[in-house]
């Protein structure tokens, strides 16, 4: 039961609100059976033909008022009688007609505001959810994203938490208003017949019992949907980041074929799940409406029999009572099922926020302000899955003193980029550290860190956004001036006046509407406005053609005027005039030193450097 409400610990900031949805959801219950209750005392006056009897229950003068059956009956027979011989009949009814329409005005009042209180709850929460949600997965390092879909983890953001939305509406229903009516209206019945009540409360058990079979497989079934689904999302969005490649290699009919064979499975998996939760509840009113209709073939024949307590009047009234119970159980059934598929998106959901960052700021960690002397490299050893058979990064010592450029270069997969990666952070070392003006990067602030160091990557990364803001990004005030300064320096500036819209263009989804050596000068004005003293880049021009890949490596060499660079690049003509070039060979520090000294070395470098037939 404590797992079945787990999702309500989302609402502990909304405890205000909870607590004002509760109060209303108990005027809900008191006020449904009132207004129903409050007509046996009338009905069994109003079926009295003998006028007469209304006076001898007046003549015996206001009886006492005391909590029973008999005392609270006699007591509305008295001022019913008296009302119905100073008014009449006519009068009386039109007077308890008004008063179970207040009745019921105030229960269905009650309903609203119990909706109306519940409404910043649901809405705030998933508000709230979205929020961890996007805050964790900016925090979670990139090895986190490796094994996961983007899709599945946009599904978990959008669709499994609107299954939390509607199981916190459930469950607050599940525990207070529907439960409540039911035990207002349970004791009720008790207050006018605890002998036919008796069979209430042994047969009622059988509903629940049906219920509770057929829902047991809703969460297994929900979970195994929402992974399918996820797929479904990953497909959509890696299709339409792709359409490109698509059409070139004429693979329509292949995406097509793999979205519509996930999309079948999803539908069986929907189908299945609606099939099961919709029996839930013609199980259940069939079930209840049995135990009803047994109830009224006893208390007929109670009725019938002239020796029992049970008049006609309150049979109906206890008849009528009873039939609410009906609703709320209905209620119950789809609250119960909806709760189920809410603690499949509830465990998904915690995934991502239960999920270990192992690359977070230890206590009082030491903040950088300035790059003062170089970065070192200690026995670094680094494997991306723990365990794995080998280290992608084995026994590093390099040193990167202040204002030097550090050039990388080896075959694909040696392992340079993730040497880079190390140094903001984005990864930790398995074994030895790294250290920056002798500090370990474990022990300095990781904002602080990051702040030092600017980032240009073999593919720009940019945002479907203006150009200047892209050019500003992660800036918390923007000066105009200093962007157009720092678009010049990226030899930017002229292409971006010629945009329709000059800085305030919008460059599109990942700046499509921009050339490719648009978008890396673009990022290269960007790392230049953020002005940071270390400078990494990742084969920032290999993209390119002849002409652009000039233009950005004139703008590279002003971006690495007196700064410490680490570049990485496969195009050996860009870092001949490196301070030191590093060769890198499976994971392992293989050669270093200048270009004329490894050319005389006749090693790796040579070798590569043959190979690219440059003299």
């Amino acid at each position: 039961m404590k797992k079945l409400f787990s999702v309500l610990k989302y609402t502990k900031d909304y405890k205000g609100y909870t607590a004002l949805n509760i109060i209303c959801n108990i005027f809900f219950a008191i006020f449904s059976v009132f207004s129903i209750s409050l007509t046996i005392p009338f009905l069994e006056l109003i079926f009295k033909d003998d006028d007469s009897s209304f006076q001898a229950i007046v003549n015996k003068g206001l009886p006492v008022l005391h909590v029973s059956l008999k005392g609270i009956t006699e007591w509305f027979y008295y001022h019913m009688s008296l009302m119905i011989i100073e008014q009449g009949k006519a009068q009386t009814l039109l007077i308890i007609c008004l008063v179970v329409f207040v009745a019921t005005l105030f229960k269905n009042l009650s309903r609203y505001f119990a909706m109306y209180f519940l409404a910043p709850i649901r809405n705030g929460v998933v508000k709230d959810l979205r929020n961890k949600m996007m805050k964790k997965s900016l925090a979670l390092p990139l090895s986190y994203f490796s094994d996961e879909r983007k899709g599945d983890m946009m599904s978990r953001m959008t669709t499994d938490v609107i299954e939390i939305e509607w199981s916190i509406m459930q469950s607050l229903e599940l525990i207070f208003r529907e439960p409540l009516t039911i035990i207002i209206s349970l004791g009720t019945l008790i207050f006018i017949s605890p002998y036919l009540t008796l069979y209430v409360f042994l047969l009622l058990p059988v509903a629940g019992l049906v219920v509770a079979l057929v829902s047991k497989s809703l969460k297994s079934r929900s979970a195994k949907g929402k992974v399918v689904f996820g797929q479904l999302f990953n497909i959509m969005e890696e299709t339409l980041g792709a359409l490109k490649v698509i059409k070139a290699f004429t693979g329509e009919r292949f995406v097509q074929n793999k979205f519509e064979k996930v999309n079948q499975d999803y539908n069986k998996i929907s189908i299945g799940l609606y099939r099961r939760a919709d029996l839930t509840s013609p199980i259940s009113e069939t079930v209840v409406l049995g135990v009803l209709l047994l109830i009224l073939y006893i208390g007929g024949c109670m009725v019938f029999d002239n020796t029992s307590a049970l008049s006609g009047s309150a049979f109906l009234g206890y008849f009528a009572v009873a039939s609410q119970i009906v609703p709320p159980i209905k209620q119950i059934t789809l609250a119960y099922n909806n709760i189920q598929k809410g603690l499949a998106s509830e465990e998904r959901i915690d995934k991502i926020l239960n999920a270990e960052n192992p690359i977070v700021d230890k206590p009082n960690a030491t903040k950088i302000e300035h790059f003062n002397s170089g970065i070192e490299f200690n026995n670094v050893s680094f494997s991306y899955k723990k365990g794995d058979d080998g280290y992608v990064l084995k026994n590093i010592n390099l040193s990167i003193p202040k204002g030097k450029t550090i050039a990388l270069v080896g075959q694909s997969g040696s392992g340079k980029t993730t040497l880079a990666d190390m140094i903001p952070r984005f990864y930790d070392t398995d074994l030895g550290e790294i250290k920056i003006d002798g500090i370990s990067l474990k022990d300095l602030e990781i904002e602080s860190l990051r702040k030092q160091i600017g980032v240009v990557t073999q593919e720009s990364i940019l945002f479907n956004d203006t150009i200047e803001n892209n050019i500003a990004f992660g800036l918390d005030s923007i000066d105009k001036n200093k962007v157009i300064e720092a678009a010049k320096v990226a030899n930017a500036h002229e292409f971006i006046l010629q945009q329709p819209e000059g800085y305030q263009t919008n460059i599109g989804d990942r700046g499509g509407k921009l050339s490719g050596g648009q978008r890396q000068r673009i990022s290269i004005a960007r790392a230049i406005l953020k002005n940071p003293p270390i400078l990494i880049l990742d084969e920032a021009t290999s993209a390119l053609d002849t002409e652009s890949e000039r233009l950005v490596q004139d703008a590279l060499n002003n971006l690495m005027k007196n700064r410490t660079s680490i570049v990485i690049a496969h195009r050996l003509s860009t870092i001949i005039n490196a301070d030191e070039i590093v060769v890198i060979n499976k994971g392992e520090l293989a050669e270093k030193g200048s270009h004329q000294e490894l050319i005389e070395k006749n090693g790796i470098y040579k070798k590569l450097f043959d190979m690219q037939n440059f003299k």
